[in-house]
């Protein structure tokens, strides 16, 4: 456990937080995490079931006099993102998160940090262990997978609830509450290349981009944060325009679909005189690069280090369909809300590019809160498959959610929001998937809001979490709770 954090306020948050901070919790492998909140609901007699996909509900009864008061579910997911500075040694799978307290904010060492939605699941432990928490019957539900592809809540047993309120803990914006979110879809796309022996004489460079903010494709895709992934394509698209010539053994970036690419490769074999045309043109583009990116990423970099001669490179017809590819695939917002003022409607993220068994593949995510406008951005991402000759495969596909302004649990948050802030929350929906859009699905007209305190840099490791926000969000969810269960007059 983290004591720096550990003693933070509200402690009944913070304390759970840092001993689930040190428990690692990569999407496929939360057992452990599963174990952590299992084991704090059998020390207070709560009783704790799963369902086949392995989601879990924790059931705690209601505090005194409170028995009778409709259940309240608080909804929450157990897996992170694991996302790491280059220079970073750090096992995801068996080192634990390292907070660190940096004035007003929590962030970790060099990684995500797990505040999404590590923070959030804290919090429903603690409504559950803090004595001082008044509350009616709640439902603690902790679902699996959510950050690959919300898989958990897709196949959710609803039997397994009997509560028809929802709190959705899973929201990254102090004074904020969500009532609506994005469908969404990735596309796996698969390039069938050839592969041949490098001309001789050649030399191997590897061209780097990196010092990019990267972040969450669905919240920060409207700030314009740079690709590094379209950055390299657009390094090398503009090699074959200028005729340069030079063979590719690689491509290589991104990790995770709902990230923004921070960092890409690609190992470039030439001669010594094209390799000096190719840096000329490197230094050009990163200069177009800083006039686009200035204020947004200015820490952007573009490096060359010599590499061993690979065995292979890409065929000459190969190698340019897969930079045009990359080149023409969507990327960014393309389109705003007309209903909610500064709300992304639709947006593509080139998400991942990595050989698999010796095909090129290349990941898409693309989202829209208007199911005709995903269509077509999905179709946009077939047509550029299609004309490269790749073939494309439809992944995780998930719902979005209608907001509902008559919901009673809106109008409950937003008056305690009302009155703790002082002044009217902004009610809006978020370009991002959450759960929820797959929970009403499962359990039709089941009544539901999220909230959450600040989280910056979700899905990088500049993730942090700011410390005040989350005793206001504290203090919210207890008086929600308190008011939503307290006795009639």
């Amino acid at each position: 456990m983290n004591d720096d954090v550990a003693h933070l306020s509200p402690r009944s948050v913070w304390g759970h937080f840092a001993s689930l901070a040190a428990i690692p919790r990569p999407s496929g492998q939360e057992e452990r995490a599963v174990a952590f909140v299992t084991d704090v609901g059998t020390s207070i007699g709560a009783k704790v079931a799963r369902d086949k996909r392995g989601n879990v509900v924790m059931s705690v009864p209601a505090s005194a006099g409170r028995q009778s008061a409709q259940t309240v579910i608080l909804q929450t997911h157990l897996d992170m993102v694991c996302e790491k500075n280059k220079e970073v040694a750090h096992d995801f799978d068996r080192d634990p998160i390292r907070p660190k307290i940096d004035g007003e904010w929590v962030r970790a060492q060099g990684t995500t940090l797990g505040a999404d939605n590590g923070i959030g699941v804290a919090a429903a432990l603690a409504t559950a262990t803090d004595r001082e928490v008044a509350h009616g019957p709640l439902e603690l539900l902790f679902t699996l997978d959510e950050e690959t592809g919300l898989t958990g809540a897709a196949q959710l047993d609803p039997s397994i609830l009997s509560g028809r309120m929802l709190l959705n803990l899973d929201s990254e914006e102090d004074g904020t509450l969500f009532v609506g979110c994005a469908g969404g879809e990735d596309s796996l796309i698969d390039l069938k290349v050839a592969w041949t022996a490098p001309a001789k004489g050649g030399v191997a460079k590897k061209l780097e981009i990196g010092g990019l903010r990267g972040g969450h494709s669905g919240l920060n895709i409207i700030e314009n944060r740079g690709n590094a992934l379209k950055l390299a394509a657009r390094i090398l698209g503009a090699a074959l325009d200028a005729g340069i010539p030079f063979e590719l053994a690689s491509l290589d970036g991104g990790s995770k679909h709902n990230a923004i690419p921070r960092e890409a490769e690609a190992v470039i074999v030439a001669s010594a005189d094209a390799h000096a045309k190719l840096a000329g043109i490197a230094a050009a583009q990163k200069a177009a690069f800083a006039i686009e990116l200035a204020k947004i990423d200015d820490g952007l970099a573009v490096s060359w280090t010599e590499q061993p001669l690979r065995a292979r490179v890409l065929a000459a017809a190969d190698r340019d369909r897969l930079i045009r590819l990359v080149l023409a695939l969507p990327h960014g917002v393309l389109g705003m809300s007309q209903a909610i003022s500064g709300l992304v409607e639709t947006s593509n993220n080139v998400a991942v590019v990595r050989e698999i068994d010796g095909v090129m593949r290349v990941v898409t995510s693309s989202r829209s809160s208007v199911a005709p406008s995903l269509a077509a951005t999905l179709a946009q991402v077939r047509s550029a498959a299609q004309l490269a000759q790749g073939s494309v495969t439809a992944k995780d596909g998930y719902p979005g959610w209608k907001p509902n302004m008559e919901s009673k649990a809106l109008a409950v948050v937003r008056e305690v929001y009302r009155e703790r802030w002082g002044r009217e929350p902004h009610v809006t929906a978020i370009h991002a998937g959450l759960e929820c859009g797959l929970l009403g699905e499962k359990i039709p007209g089941l009544d539901m809001v999220s909230f959450g305190p600040q989280i910056e840099g979700a899905h990088s490791p500049d993730e942090r979490v700011n410390v005040p926000s989350v005793a206001r969000f504290w203090g919210a969810l207890t008086q929600v709770l308190d008011r939503l269960s307290a006795p009639r007059a």
